[in-house]
C-alpha cells in the first residue's frame, strides 16, 4: 500500500488558518470580558434593571427582558467577528463551500434553538437564586446533567437534522455498511444503521461520527469522506470512534464536564455575592448581575479549557490504539490520518504550547507517526521460539 504525505503547502495554509483563528478567537473573548465589563463600570446594567422594574411588575419577564437585551446586543456587537471567523476565513483558506444564504439561514436555525434554551436556563437561574439562594448552584448542575443526557439522546434525531440532511447508506455501498456494523457489533455498540451527511454543503473537510446513545445511535459518515477515502481507511476511521464507545468516553465526559459545571457553578455563586458588592447591585439574584456571571464562567473557562483538553487528548489516544487493535490496518489508519490532514486543512505539527492550550487530539503528526509504527511491527517477521534442549 502506498501511503499518501502531508502536503507541504496544505500544512503551511494550515499553521497560517490555526493562527488567525488562534488569534480571533482572543479577540472574542476579549470583546465578551470588555462588554461585560461596560455594563457594570457605566451603571448599565441596574439602569436597565429599574427601567424594566417600572414596566413589569414579574419578576421572571423582567429575567428575560433584560436577557433578550444583553444577549441581543452583544449578538450585534459580535456579528463581524463571526461572519469573518466562520464565513469569510474559511473561504479564504479554500475550505468553505457554504453560501452566504447557507450562513444566514445556520444562524437562523441556531438562534431559534439556542435562544429557548438560553432563556430558559436563565430563567432557572434566577429563579434558584431567589428561592434556594444557598444551594442553587447545586441544583443548577443536576439540571444540566440531566439535560445534557437527554441532549446527548435527542440530537441526532432532533437537531442535527435541521442542519444536515441524513440517507441511509445505499445498496451502492453495502459492503461498507455491513463491515462497519460488524465492526459495531464486535465493539458492543448496537447502532441504528449507517448514515451519509451532506457535508460538502458546508465545507470540503471530512469526517465521521458515532452519535447519540440508546435507541438513537447510528454510524454518520460524511460524504466528503466517502468520496476521498477508501473503504478500509473509512474503517479505521470509524473504528477510532467506536473505541470511545469501547471505553465509555461519552458518560466520562458527561461526568468530568458535569463536575467541571458544578465547580465553575459554585464559583459563580461566590462571584455573585463579591461582584453585587462592588457593581452596586441589590444582590446575587439581581437580574443585573448576569454581566457578573458572564465573566465568572468566562475566567474560570480560560482556566479549565487546557485541563479538558488534556483529559480529551488522553481519550483519543486511546481510541487511536483501540481503531489500530480493532481493525488490523495500521497502513489504512495512517493513510486516513494523513488524508484528514490534507483536505481538512489541519496543522500537523503544531508547537508544544499550542497543543497544550487548544487540542482537544494529539497533534495528528504524532499520531501519524504512531500508526505506521504499528504497521512496521506488524509486518516485522515473528521469531521462531528456541529450540528445547533435551
Amino acid at each position: 500500500m502506498t501511503l499518501p504525505t502531508l502536503d507541504p503547502e496544505r500544512q503551511r495554509q494550515a499553521k497560517a488558518y490555526a493562527r488567525l483563528q488562534r488569534r480571533w478567537g482572543i479577540a472574542s473573548l476579549a470583546l465578551s470580558g470588555a462588554y461585560a465589563l461596560l455594563w457594570l463600570v457605566t451603571g448599565a446594567a441596574p439602569a436597565l434593571r429599574s427601567a424594566l422594574e417600572r414596566t413589569s411588575p414579574h419578576f421572571w419577564l423582567q429575567v428575560a427582558l433584560f436577557g433578550a437585551a444583553f444577549a441581543g446586543l452583544y449578538a450585534l456587537l459580535s456579528l463581524p467577528l463571526d461572519f469573518y471567523t466562520s464565513f469569510t476565513l474559511p473561504h479564504r483558506f479554500g475550505l468553505s463551500t457554504q453560501t452566504l444564504r447557507g450562513w444566514i439561514v445556520d444562524q437562523l436555525k441556531g438562534a431559534l434553538i439556542g435562544a429557548p434554551l438560553g432563556l430558559a436556563f436563565l430563567e432557572l437561574i434566577y429563579l434558584l437564586l431567589r428561592t434556594y439562594p444557598a444551594t442553587w448552584w447545586l441544583i443548577a448542575a443536576a439540571v444540566l446533567l440531566v439535560f445534557n443526557v437527554l441532549l446527548s439522546n435527542l440530537a441526532p434525531v432532533l437537531i442535527m437534522p435541521l442542519f444536515n440532511k441524513f440517507t441511509p447508506l445505499g445498496e451502492e455501498r453495502a459492503d461498507l455498511v455491513e463491515r462497519l456494523m460488524r465492526l459495531a457489533e464486535r465493539a458492543g455498540a448496537r447502532v441504528r444503521g449507517v448514515y451519509q451527511m451532506d457535508m460538502s454543503r458546508r465545507t470540503r473537510a471530512a469526517n465521521a461520527a458515532l452519535t447519540g446513545l440508546g435507541n438513537t445511535r447510528r454510524i454518520i459518515l460524511g460524504d466528503t469522506l466517502l468520496k476521498e477515502f477508501s473503504d478500509d481507511e473509512i474503517e479505521t476511521v470509524l473504528a477510532h470512534e467506536l473505541g470511545h464507545h469501547v471505553h465509555r468516553d461519552i458518560p466520562l465526559l458527561i461526568l468530568a464536564n458535569s463536575a467541571l459545571t458544578l465547580l465553575g457553578l459554585w464559583l459563580a455563586s461566590l462571584g455573585l455575592v463579591w461582584g453585587a458588592g462592588l457593581a452596586g447591585l441589590r444582590g446575587p439574584a439581581d437580574p443585573a448581575s448576569l454581566p457578573v456571571l458572564l465573566l465568572v464562567f468566562g475566567l474560570y473557562g480560560l482556566v479549565t479549557t487546557p485541563l479538558g483538553n488534556a483529559f480529551s487528548r488522553w481519550r483519543e489516544s486511546l481510541a487511536d490504539e483501540y481503531a489500530l487493535q480493532a481493525t488490523g490496518k495500521a497502513e489504512a489508519f495512517a493513510a486516513a490520518l494523513t488524508r484528514l490532514a490534507n483536505q481538512n486543512l489541519a496543522e500537523a505539527e503544531p508547537e508544544r504550547w499550542v497543543e497544550i492550550i487548544y487540542s482537544s487530539h494529539p497533534a495528528l503528526g504524532r499520531r501519524i507517526a504512531r500508526a505506521k509504527e504499528a504497521a512496521a511491527r506488524s509486518q516485522q517477521p515473528q521469531k521462531e521460539p528456541p529450540y528445547a534442549v533435551t
